[in-house]
């Protein structure tokens, strides 16, 4: 089936080797094809052959096709050779802990790229509270807000927001120093006095 793809001594491996790498480089392309020729877990072979076949620029839906996969798993492990992160195909240990998995990850990284507002919220950004309140409404699976930002920062994604230049001009971030306060005036307050002598003549 997919081992059409990945033996070294075929003449479509050869085909293959000439063609531009979409993602990999080089020596991430053969150390992943060597770790296929080890005796690994069907999750992890899979994760592998996603990303494989991603930078040979296969589609997500032949993918899925051809390994008889999840789209959410395609999807996920197709975004981690795109972002330079195929390294963690044995990383994210499969079923720990056990309520997460590739489907949970993927529709995180997908909220993300999101305004919450696109899913009927007030507020114009994620929180990790918010991020693991929306995904337990979703997908039925609780998790911390600290659990959820290591996953974020797993996957190189942040909640932190980053202003354009554009927005920093037209709204300036408030701090507590530059807030302004509105109150009535203390009794004892008193206009400061002007030297009149430096405009006499």
């Amino acid at each position: 089936m997919i081992d059409y793809y990945f033996k070294h001594d075929s003449p479509e491996q050869n085909l293959l080797e000439q063609e531009k790498s979409k993602f990999l480089s080089p020596f991430q392309r053969k150390l992943l094809q060597k770790h296929l020729e080890t005796d690994l877990r069907s999750e992890y072979r899979r994760r592998i052959e996603i990303m494989l076949l991603a930078d040979r620029g296969h589609s997500q839906t032949e993918i899925c096709a051809a390994l008889n996969c999840a789209q959410e798993t395609a999807r996920y492990w197709m975004f981690m050779a795109r972002t330079g992160q195929a390294h963690k195909w044995k990383e994210l240990s499969v079923g720990r802990p056990k309520t997460i998995d590739e489907k949970y990850l993927a529709r995180l990284q997908e909220l993300v790229s999101y305004s919450p507002q696109q899913f009927g919220y007030a507020f114009s950004r994620w929180t990790a509270q918010w991020l693991s309140k929306h995904l337990a409404k979703e997908l039925g699976i609780k998790i911390s807000d600290r659990h959820i930002n290591r996953l974020l920062k797993k996957m190189g994604l942040s909640t932190r927001y980053k202003p354009s230049p554009t927005e920093k001009t037209a709204e300036p971030e408030q701090t507590e120093s530059s807030a302004i306060v509105i109150g009535n005036l203390s009794s004892t307050a008193r206009p400061k006095s002007v030297d009149f002598s430096l405009f006499s003549t």
